[in-house]
């Protein structure tokens, strides 16, 4: 299947799931991993109607920007930042999923150019506390919003999560609203408007939309398996 082919099920997939569970089509936003997939991918997806591409690794990220600099990507960050990347990342990219530490959120605000809009910033949320992935818990969440409220360069928008996998769409939907329940608790206790979650990818993208998922993270359904 050609990667046209494959965005356009996609978005017949999130139209339909969207519709079953009562939600706004457009209130969803397909995002295109492609970490790990050469230029001219990106550009079929592109010429396809796909405008929000997602990378994990800033020194990939870096030479595919330059090499797609003709074209109006909306570039969003989901990988861990590193305090050297910091800056760099602050000036190339629009949105920011993983951010989990205050030392790299003021990095963040403090090198976002005064020309540009606040870059957009979803907190990453380790739900099941996983050593082998980054992330804060919900309890120190509201440390860390607290933070980045009182940074110019940063608008949070949400919460980011990559939960443990599980088996059925039912233990899957389960896992992640957790985040959701969690991103409408802080909303409330906080006065906030937080209004995206990033969570969902191939595997669980039905789960997640019902669950409550603005931003779909999906890799291999779209450019199928990473060489």
């Amino acid at each position: 299947m050609s990667i046209t082919n494959n965005l356009q099920q996609l978005r017949q997939l999130v139209n339909d799931t969207a519709q079953g569970c009562q939600r706004k089509i457009d209130d969803i936003c397909l995002l295109a991993v492609s970490k790990s997939q050469p230029g001219h991918a990106i550009r079929a997806a592109f010429a396809a109607g796909q405008r929000d591409f997602g990378e994990n690794y800033w020194q990939e990220a870096q030479s595919k920007q330059a090499e797609l600099q003709d074209l109006p990507i909306v570039w969003h960050f989901i990988g861990p930042i590193q305090s050297n990347k910091a800056a760099d990342i602050a000036r190339q990219v629009q949105w920011v999923h993983s951010l989990d530490r205050v030392k790299i959120a003021r990095l963040l605000s403090d090198n976002r150019p005064d020309k540009y809009p606040p870059l957009n910033v979803c907190l990453q949320i380790n739900l099941d506390n996983e050593a082998s992935k980054s992330g804060i818990s919900a309890e120190q969440a509201p440390e860390l919003i607290e933070c980045v409220q009182h940074l110019p360069g940063l608008r949070l928008r949400g919460l980011m999560a990559i939960p443990e996998p599980r088996q059925g769409d039912e233990a899957q939907y389960q896992s992640l609203l957790r985040l959701t329940q969690l991103r409408d608790t802080l909303n409330q206790r906080l006065n906030l408007n937080m209004d995206s979650l990033s969570m969902g990818m191939s595997d669980d993208l039905k789960p997640a939309i019902r669950a409550g998922s603005t931003l779909l993270r999906i890799g291999r359904a779209l450019f199928g398996e990473r060489s």
